[in-house]
């Protein structure tokens, strides 16, 4: 099965090399990987210019955003499995594509760990993202799965359509909302850390960044599950994460599956 995986950037000269380092390594050969710059004024480009090849797809021109930008990657990409893999993030290990694209051969959707690390050389683990099976109630139970690490089939994508540009850090969430609860897509655990995440994007960066995502991620729920004012998923959905700060490894690699 053909993966395509979307890379929105924007001045990521720092970080993008151990993006795509990562997605090349892939054992899995039958893959894309569509970059989309948001016009950077660094040496982004230019870095990703270097791996110019079969199975690169690059655009850079302005945007309104991350979101923007992944709405384009998506009428880009020509695999049959879809997901995402941000500019500072990178694949765990070199089986990760080969793992997605068996799990989606008898699954709509798939999705499993994560690991945030602090960056990319040392791959201490700050925190834990362990995928769980969707819970009867699904998202209204607080449960999600980590965006990073959420693939779908291509007939997913088409059926939920564009990422909600009215949501400027939680439209991943929609997006996976809709795609989880209103089709009833078939959707499957991976147990493997799939994404090496670094720690500070844009909806974990600070408290207020939390909030802002917690907020608006209600109002996903009020509008596809039809939610009240305050619902139970407004505390459960925090609250579900504090395990993942405890009892961490040094490493990422400590809990390879």
């Amino acid at each position: 099965m053909k993966i395509s995986v979307l890379t929105v950037c924007w001045n990521s000269a720092a970080t993008i090399r151990h993006t795509l380092d990562s997605f090349f390594a892939q054992d899995h050969q039958d893959k894309e990987l569509i970059v989309i710059d948001g016009a950077s004024t660094d040496e982004t480009l230019a870095i990703v210019h270097s791996y110019a090849g079969p199975g690169l797809k690059i655009i850079s021109e302005p945007d309104r955003g991350m979101y923007d930008a992944l709405n384009k990657g998506l009428a880009l990409c020509t695999g049959e499995g879809i997901g995402a893999l941000n500019a500072d993030d990178a694949f765990h290990d070199a089986s990760v594509l080969g793992r997605i694209s068996e799990a989606l051969a008898e699954n709509d959707i798939v999705h499993g760990h994560l690991d945030f690390v602090d960056n990319h050389q040392s791959k201490r683990v700050v925190r834990r993202w362990r995928a769980e099976p969707r819970p009867h109630d699904g998202f209204r139970s607080g449960w999600m799965p980590a965006h990073p690490t959420f693939y779908v089939r291509r007939a997913v994508a088409e059926k939920n359509g564009p990422f909600d540009l009215a949501l400027k850090v939680s439209s991943d969430y929609d997006w996976m909302l809709r795609a989880v609860e209103l089709h009833g897509f078939r959707i499957a655990t991976i147990d493997q850390i799939l994404v090496d995440m670094m720690i500070g994007g844009a909806s974990t960066r600070s408290l207020r960044s939390h909030i802002g995502h917690n907020l608006e991620a209600l109002r996903a729920r009020r509008r596809w599950l039809g939610s009240g004012p305050v619902d139970y998923a407004l505390i459960a959905k925090p609250m579900r994460k504090i395990g993942q700060f405890l009892s961490k490894p040094h490493r990422s690699d400590d809990l390879s599956a």
